[in-house]
């Protein structure tokens, strides 16, 4: 497998917590691309890393399309 690597560029919000495991939304760049807002899973593995687990990153578009919709729910 491929190592990903990122920078997280701002922390918006941790929308919960579950043992070891946090939810977060963030603006983050993957491997050098341009910054996205990213909601996924985080954990921490043994040597107490921070772990990205599967997740979902947001174009600009995707964010406000998302927006939209959000109030009608």
């Amino acid at each position: 497998m491929e190592q990903q690597n990122y920078i997280l560029i701002e922390p918006i919000a941790t929308l919960s917590s579950n043992k070891d495991k946090t939810l977060e939304l963030n603006w983050i760049s993957w491997n050098d691309r341009p910054a996205k807002v990213d909601l996924r899973r985080w954990g921490t593995n043994e040597q107490g890393e921070r772990v990205p687990f599967k997740g979902l990153s947001l174009t600009d578009a995707e964010i406000e399309a998302l927006k939209a919709v959000l109030p009608t729910l």
